[in-house]
């Protein structure tokens, strides 16, 4: 036993070298990137009303790439046609001519139903036409955004005319 003792802690001493030898030698984990501060609600809204906004200037200049970026995948859009989902909706908006002279949004209101849902509403006051048709001057406005990944996307907007 005398014999295999001194073998044992050299053993030990080798073993323990090694493994903290190969700690020391380990590089040091990067600095993990600061998170971003959360924005307030109030921030959020802001945001939320501007990608509204830019949604309308979008469909003004017949630039249908905002929606594809800002709508959800699963978006629901209901109007005057009936209900569609986000392909058809920007294949009836690309495929119907319009010509929008001028809008203009107010009354916004922004309702959170928590942190990653929101409910926008307003009226909007457009001269328009769509297909050669008048658009409705005056129409009470909805969309519901939602957060995924970290980004907000319009998951759904609907319009009635208003009297």
């Amino acid at each position: 036993m005398k014999k295999h003792l001194p073998l044992a802690i050299g053993l030990i001493i080798a073993l323990a070298s090694i493994a903290f030898g190969q700690e020391a030698t380990k590089p040091a984990p990067s600095p993990s990137p600061k998170p971003k501060p959360a924005m307030s609600k109030a921030q959020i809204q802001r945001n939320l009303i501007a990608t509204e906004k830019k949604l309308w200037e979008a469909w003004k200049k017949k630039d249908f790439k905002p929606f594809k970026a800002y709508l959800a995948a699963d978006s629901v859009m209901v109007g005057d046609n009936g209900v569609a989902n986000k392909a058809t909706s920007i294949k009836e908006m690309s495929g119907t001519p319009c010509d929008v002279k001028s809008y203009e949004l107010t009354d916004i209101k922004v309702t959170f139903f928590d942190s990653d849902a929101a409910f926008l509403t307003y009226k909007s006051v457009q001269d328009a036409t769509c297909g050669g048709q008048a658009v409705p001057p005056s129409v009470w406005n909805s969309s519901v955004y939602v957060r995924r990944g970290g980004k907000w996307y319009a998951a759904s907007h609907q319009e009635t005319t208003a009297k």
